[in-house]
């Protein structure tokens, strides 16, 4: 079972901060890092999950309504007597795990981790936000360690027009529906049946592992998030490798490697 970090390790540290990543990116065995990307009114790639910046910031409003510069000034509460963090570029992301980044050679015993850029297109669609991130990525020069996952299935298809050899994750909250809609882009691109991933929630692989035996099947779960106390409780991932999961995202991974 591959573990990754979702929005870096989002339990103890404010999720999708340099903070976040950094804690992640030095877990020895880590598979790999999620993030969440959007656009700001002036067009800057910015590391957030949420739509509004209400949840993470003292702000209110969406994001898409903010400048970079005012996004600047907003603060990321890390906890009492410490100092606040700044929403992230994706371009400041990049430059932290680029090292690890350009690491990552494929095998299992790598010391470097991939990346899982979500795009967070579903409720608001970002113009030009697939161009602009696939470009960042082809001038770091880590593309081999990408994976480009939407909700939005018009996005993972802008994805793979700019750049085909791109691997991609079809989100979706059921199994099921991650396996419908991965089936159609296969075969209207003439892939190979397992070329694209399954990313679906965890509580819900509903299909018996033999309608997507030797797919990729990345799971994702909410749980306990940053300030809220840790439950000190572990998963059964066993149970979820015996239904075909290959993957986790998890917002503690440093509790299971």
């Amino acid at each position: 079972m591959k573990i990754w970090a979702h929005r870096g390790c989002s339990q103890i540290y404010p999720e999708n901060t340099l903070t976040s990543f950094e804690k992640a990116m030095n877990i020895p065995g880590l598979a790999g890092i999620e993030l969440d990307i959007q656009l700001t009114k002036d067009g800057e790639l910015v590391v957030i999950h949420d739509e509004r910046v209400n949840r993470t910031t003292e702000g209110y409003g969406f994001v898409k309504d903010y400048s970079l510069n005012e996004l600047r000034k907003l603060h990321i509460f890390t906890g009492i007597g410490q100092e606040s963090e700044k929403i992230p570029t994706m371009r400041e992301v990049m430059d932290l795990l680029l090292p690890k980044l350009k690491s990552y050679d494929g095998g299992e015993d790598s010391e470097g981790i991939r990346l899982n850029i979500e795009l967070k297109t579903s409720s608001i669609r970002y113009p030009g936000i697939e161009e602009k991130i696939c470009e960042l990525v082809k001038e770091m020069g880590v593309e081999h360690a990408i994976v480009y996952s939407s909700f939005l299935i018009e996005s993972l298809v802008k994805i793979h027009d700019i750049c085909p050899t791109a691997e991609l994750g079809v989100l979706d909250d059921a199994l099921s529906n991650c396996l419908y809609k991965t089936i159609l882009l296969e075969q209207m691109w003439n892939m190979q049946p397992g070329t694209i991933a399954l990313h679906p929630g965890g509580g819900k692989i509903d299909f018996p592992k033999e309608f997507f035996a030797g797919r990729t099947v990345r799971a994702w779960f909410g749980g306990h998030l940053y300030p809220e106390a840790p439950t000190n409780v572990k998963m059964d991932l066993e149970r979820f490798e015996l239904a075909g999961v290959t993957d986790v995202f998890l917002n503690e991974p440093e509790k299971y490697l």
